[in-house]
């Protein structure tokens, strides 16, 4: 089986399903349930033989010697960690324990799992991390795109925190010669993303007639990668992927963040006749240290593995607004009292 830390999180709940619905391979799925959890999406897997569920904390090596050994699995895939930005602004200590420590434990106990298998399982053992392109920093309106010779440049604590597991990952191969890869993807976006991202965020706040908060100008550019386009690179790269090497996923999809909120608008107003949600757009105060836009060059991962986004923007965004109008149980269940509490921190102060 494989094992995927974070799974009931945005990537970590698509990447299941989609493994699952196109393998026989079993998964357990190692979560410690944080607010961005959500064990729920995950509930049609429940009387599923192939799936398997540890709440465990990544930070606590004990836990994951455990269900190593209770589980054996023969690859691991990293999606735990704290992600939001505006979040590690206000708390950036909960994403260097997450993402620097949670990782570097998680590396420690997969070694000891790995030393001890037998040659040829240890010869097909991989452990793929997963990362952002934020590690990357900032590219001008003109710079090339990113690619998997780009200097890491952080510039908020998530990024730093992301950026300081990356590098243990590395070295883990290199000091160990554990085989690990590690994949750095753009924006994401597509169903059962928690709401605290721009796209579920200005859906659900356009549904509910909320104000759609625009950081600084909105012109900052994303390039923006549909969840299952990045699941699939994913099982592209553990299947196929080269030991030690770095990966970049993107969906070829530029997009400034004004003009995503405006295409929102109008694929909501297609099941809204004669509603404009453009009325409900506000422009605040810019986030520290935002990073004006990001641009991925994955013709690596194409060249090598064959992989290439096969949605478009306008064919993935359309998916995932048919998915959040079709699931309001879904998103009302994960808006709770913390939910709203956190979106008054972030949002009220700004004018």
């Amino acid at each position: 089986m494989i094992l995927v830390t974070g799974g009931c999180g945005f990537i970590g709940s698509n990447f299941i399903l989609d493994w699952l619905a196109t393998r026989a391979e079993p998964v357990v799925n190692v979560d410690v349930l944080t607010y961005a959890a959500n064990p729920a999406t995950l509930a049609s897997l429940k009387d599923d033989s192939r799936y398997a569920f540890e709440r465990a904390d990544i930070c606590d090596r004990a836990a994951m010697d455990a269900v190593l050994a209770k589980h054996q699995p023969r690859a691991i895939v990293h999606f735990a960690a704290e992600s939001h930005v505006d979040r590690s602004i206000h708390g950036p200590m909960d994403f260097v324990r997450t993402n620097v420590l949670g990782t570097a434990t998680l590396l420690e106990a997969t070694r000891a799992h790995w030393k001890a298998l037998p040659d040829a399982e240890a010869k097909g053992f991989r452990f793929v991390h997963v990362s952002t392109d934020e590690v990357f920093g900032t590219l001008g309106a003109n710079d090339p795109k990113f690619n998997e010779l780009s200097q890491y440049q952080p510039n908020s604590p998530y990024s730093a925190s992301k950026a300081g597991s990356d590098h243990l990952a590395r070295a883990y191969f290199h000091t160990y010669g554990m085989p690990v890869m590690v994949t750095n993807c753009s924006n994401n976006y597509g169903p059962r993303q928690f709401p605290e991202k721009l796209i579920p965020l200005m859906i659900v706040n356009a549904l509910a007639g909320k104000s759609l908060p625009i950081y600084g100008d909105g012109q900052q550019i994303r390039d923006w990668l549909y969840v299952g386009d990045h699941c699939s690179a994913i099982a592209c790269v553990l299947e196929a992927g080269r030991p030690g090497e770095l990966y970049l996923i993107g969906g070829d999809a530029e997009q400034a963040n004004l003009d995503v909120v405006h295409t929102l608008c109008a694929l909501l107003a297609l099941h809204a006749p004669g509603k404009d949600y453009t009325k409900q757009i506000t422009y605040v105060t810019d986030r520290p240290g935002h990073d004006r836009r990001y641009a991925i060059d994955f013709s690596k991962l194409h060249s090598e593995l064959g992989w290439r986004p096969t949605e478009s923007f306008a064919t993935g965004l359309e998916k995932t607004v048919r998915w959040y109008l079709d699931n309001s149980a879904w998103v009302a269940d994960v808006q709770s009292g913390e939910y709203k509490t956190w979106v008054e921190k972030n949002y009220g102060a700004r004018v």
